[in-house]
This record gives C-alpha cells, sequence and structure tokens, in this order.
C-alpha cells in the first residue's frame, strides 16, 4: 500500500489516482481543511472511489493520528504531498505553516523512522531558490535567501529529510515543483484565478505590471515525474545519505503576459488586467534546471501551456457549468 498525504489536493489527488490506475493499493490522507473550498477536495475524493482507495481524515501536526494511522496499515511506499500552500497567505498566517509544514513533516518522519518504508518522495517547492537570479535554478545553487515563510519551510523540510537520511537510514527523494498548473486545481493558482475573473467579467490582478516569468508545469508531467522517482529509491551518496534533490519544471518559463493571452483565447473572452506592484515574497523569473532528473530517471515534460491551458479551461467550464 502506498501512503498518499494530501489526497484531496490538486497534485495528490492526481498522484493517488495515477496510483490507482497502474493498479496500486493507496491509503489517502487529508485534514480537509478551509484554506480554500473544502468543497473542492470532497469533489476530489468522490473521484477516488475504488475498492483499492482507503481514505482518512488526518490532521499531520497531530503525533498520535499519524503513528495510529502507520500502526493500522501495511505501509510501503509513501508520497508527501500535504503542505500549507501559497506564498501571499504566509504573510499573515505564519503558524499555519510551521504546523503542517514543519511539525507535520516532523512527525510523518517519525512514523516512517519506526516503521521502515522502502521509499519516501516528498513535496518541497521552486521557492526556497528565494532571491536566486542565476537562471535556471540548479539544485547545486544557495537556498539560503528565503523570501518568503513558505519558502523557509520547504527549505527546513528538504534539511530535516537529509538529517534523518544521513542519521537513520531513511531513503527520501524531495521534488522542488515549478507552478503546477492543469485540471482540478488549486483557486489559489493563476490558471484558476483568472479562469473565474475573465469569465465573471472582472478584471486579473496582474503583478509586477506583468513583467514576470513563470516556468509553468502541467499536472501530468509532474505525476509522470514522480511516479518515476518512486519506483526507483535512490542509491546512498558519497557519504553514504539515501536522499536526493529534484526540481520538476517544465524548463520553458513563460511571460506572464503570454500565458493570460493564452488561457484568455482558450476561454473565449478578452481579460480587463489590473496592473499591481509586485507583492511580498513573489520573485520575478523561474525556471527549472532538469538535468539531473533526466539524467536519472529520463523525464522530461511535453506539455506547453498551448496544450495544457485549455485542457484547464475545459475541465473548469464543465465543473462549474459556465
Amino acid at each position: 500500500m502506498i501512503l498518499v498525504t494530501g489526497a484531496a489536493g490538486f497534485i495528490g489527488f492526481h498522484v493517488a489516482q495515477a496510483l490507482l490506475a497502474r493498479g496500486d493499493a493507496v491509503l489517502g490522507l487529508d485534514s480537509l481543511n478551509d484554506y480554500y473550498d473544502p468543497a473542492l477536495k470532497q469533489a476530489r475524493l468522490a473521484q477516488l472511489a475504488h475498492s483499492r482507495f482507503i481514505f482518512e481524515r488526518c490532521d499531520l501536526a497531530d503525533r498520535a493520528a499519524v503513528q495510529a494511522v502507520f500502526a493500522r496499515h501495511r505501509i510501503e511506499a509513501v508520497v508527501h504531498l500535504a503542505a500549507q500552500a501559497g506564498v501571499r497567505y504566509s504573510l499573515s498566517h505564519p503558524h499555519a505553516y510551521v504546523d503542517a509544514n514543519v511539525v507535520g513533516f516532523l512527525n510523518l518522519l517519525e512514523a516512517v523512522r519506526a516503521r521502515p518504508v522502502r521509499h519516501t518522495v516528498y513535496a518541497s517547492t521552486s521557492s526556497v531558490y528565494g532571491a536566486n537570479t542565476k537562471l535556471p535554478f540548479a539544485v547545486e545553487d544557495r537556498v539560503d535567501q528565503p523570501v518568503s515563510l513558505y519558502a523557509a519551510t520547504k527549505r527546513a523540510d528538504e534539511l530535516m529529510a537529509y538529517v534523518y537520511a544521513r542519521q537513520f537510514g531513511l531513503v527520501l527523494t524531495g521534488l522542488r515543483f515549478f507552478t503546477v498548473y492543469g485540471p482540478w486545481g488549486r483557486p489559489d493558482m493563476a490558471a484558476f484565478k483568472f479562469t473565474r475573473a475573465i469569465l465573471a467579467g472582472e478584471p486579473i490582478e496582474v503583478y509586477n505590471h506583468g513583467d514576470m516569468k513563470r516556468d509553468f508545469t502541467y499536472i501530468d508531467d509532474v505525476v509522470d515525474g514522480l511516479l518515476r522517482v518512486l519506483d526507483r529509491p535512490p542509491a546512498p551518496d558519497e557519504n553514504g545519505v539515501p536522499h536526493r534533490l529534484y526540481n520538476i519544471g517544465n524548463h520553458r518559463p513563460e511571460p506572464l503576459l503570454r500565458f493570460i493571452e493564452v488561457l484568455a483565447a482558450a476561454v473565449g473572452r478578452s481579460p480587463q488586467m489590473r496592473m499591481l506592484p509586485m507583492q511580498p515574497g513573489d520573485v520575478k523569473e523561474t525556471c527549472a534546471d532538469i538535468g539531473p532528473l533526466t539524467r536519472d530517471y529520463g523525464w522530461r515534460p511535453t506539455t506547453t501551456i498551448e496544450t495544457g491551458l485549455p485542457r484547464f479551461v475545459a475541465w473548469y467550464r464543465q465543473y462549474y457549468r459556465v
């Protein structure tokens, strides 16, 4: 059985769905918090109804609850995607990030330490690169200048994972995700927010007056890369530590205004844009160096925004009946 934390979330849902499709048994955990509409999370879970899928509501910050889950189930591998996401939200709700991302991950590591599994793949983020201006971002780059608490908590996860791999032999791989989008996406992400606003005839908020680029990565590409990594645990490094970090991104930064142009064409309406300054915690440009993931796992992204955004819009229109 494979444990997927954050199974009612965007990426977790797609990963659980892919695991079920290939024949795995999946245990999904999620706290179903109200960071965004819980009805969307419930709708994702409804799509996962299967004889090989078990769902348990669990807050990873609850140490006893996490230990109880591991005691009840025979877990062979873990995909840890549960987290408090969002850069801007961290400015006003810092405790939510430490509780979910640091305490929750620590409780998971302790549970895995007590009942070892063959491999734990966990989510990190491109936000760890912070104020870095060298492009593309490489895993060897400095990550000690975060510009948000969200980024700091995810970097803390990477460091904790390394310690547990080094001290206790836990086999761990961290994936730094770059702006993932697609059907069933998060309402706080650009594709979702912009589509909703365009269809409602409302202006979309464009930060830094549109002078930004993002390495938008389609969900199917992310799931493909994650499963490749999950199936091949890393060998110990030169220091004997079974831990690796990889970027998983499209390696094709898109100007924000081009992203809006493609999205608006898929919606079939012209957007109104409200130009705003750069927001605290944001960075101007992201681009993933995916060379190591391609070298070690043969993974390459295949989906451009010209293909991915119309798929998202089609899902959005169907789901919301607009």
